[in-house]
C-alpha cells in the first residue's frame, strides 16, 4: 500500500513523498509562502509508473491545499496540465 506524506523544512520547502513500505517510488517537490503553495516536480520511480502514484500525490497535495486555504502555483509540467484537462475541478486553488 501506498503512503504519501509531506515533508517540509523550516523554510517550508520540501515534498508530498510516496511511499511503499521502506521505499521511496514518488515525490512532488513543493514549497509554501503565505497563501501560495508551488509545486515544481513530480517524479514516480520506473518500477510504479502506471500505479497511479502521482495521481494520488495530486491528490493529497490538493486536499492539503484546500485544507489551509492556499493558492497552487503549477510550474511542474504533469500538475500543470492536469490543471488545465480539468480546470473546474481546480479552479478554486488554481493561481494562473
Amino acid at each position: 500500500m501506498v503512503e504519501i506524506a509531506l515533508q517540509l523544512d523550516e523554510k517550508q520547502h520540501g515534498a508530498f513523498t510516496a511511499n511503499e513500505g521502506d521505499e521511496q517510488i514518488g515525490e512532488m517537490v513543493v514549497s509554501i509562502k503565505n497563501d501560495e503553495l508551488t509545486v515544481y516536480h513530480t517524479e514516480v520511480a520506473p518500477k510504479a509508473e502506471g500505479k497511479g502514484v502521482a495521481k494520488s500525490l495530486l491528490d493529497t497535495m490538493v486536499k492539503y491545499a484546500r485544507e489551509n486555504a492556499l493558492k497552487v502555483i503549477p510550474l511542474c509540467p504533469y500538475v500543470h496540465l492536469q490543471f488545465r484537462r480539468h480546470e473546474s475541478d481546480y479552479a478554486d486553488l488554481w493561481k494562473k
